[in-house]
């Protein structure tokens, strides 16, 4: 598991939301962080099909991403 992923389906995810979980998804699989030039139009390939099935998969559970860019994480608060 990928711990740089966050869950998209409750937060009100947004389309650079799920475009950054896509872009992560698919450096962890090909093992490059930035593909060669010779690869690139492979990997935002493969980025544009993930981050499109993402997106039918939250709509289908209820949270259709919204447009916008993609947002940082929101830390969970300690107390005590």
């Amino acid at each position: 598991m990928c711990r740089s992923i966050r869950t998209l389906r409750a937060a009100e995810p947004t389309t650079g939301d799920v475009s950054a979980a896509a872009r992560q998804y698919v450096r962890k699989l090909s093992g490059y962080r930035t593909p060669s030039k010779a690869n690139q139009a492979v990997f935002d390939a493969a980025i544009a099909e993930v981050a499109a099935a993402t997106e039918r998969m939250l709509a289908a559970l209820g949270s259709a991403p919204v447009d916008g860019p993609e947002r940082p994480p929101v830390r969970a608060v300690v107390t005590g």
